[in-house]
């Protein structure tokens, strides 16, 4: 079974800004994701994302993005699925006590 997405990317230095927002997100980290439509997200990641293989919904072709599983930290049994193409910022949230 083939996975889609709306973007995918083959290009260096692409991958590497790929790369470098999953370095912000290891699992259990509680962050706060802003997209680039600026809307944001506090969340728990789920597990750390990975690069994947898909295709790109348009023309088939093949590249690399991610998923991010981030759940809702108001809400936990809320789950975001983001694409790490959409993120625009990641930062660390203190512990919550």
């Amino acid at each position: 079974m083939s996975r889609y997405a709306q973007h995918v990317y083959t290009g260096q230095s692409q991958i590497a800004a790929l790369e470098a927002w999953i370095a912000k997100l290891p699992g259990a980290a509680q962050v706060q994701v802003t997209l680039e439509d600026g809307s944001r997200l506090l969340g728990t990641v789920a597990v750390q994302p990975t690069l994947q293989v898909f295709r790109d919904e348009q023309d088939e072709n093949e590249g690399m993005n991610g998923l991010l599983r981030l759940d809702d930290l108001d809400t936990p049994v809320q789950q975001h699925l983001i694409w790490l193409d959409s993120i625009r910022d990641v930062r660390a949230l203190p512990p919550r006590e």
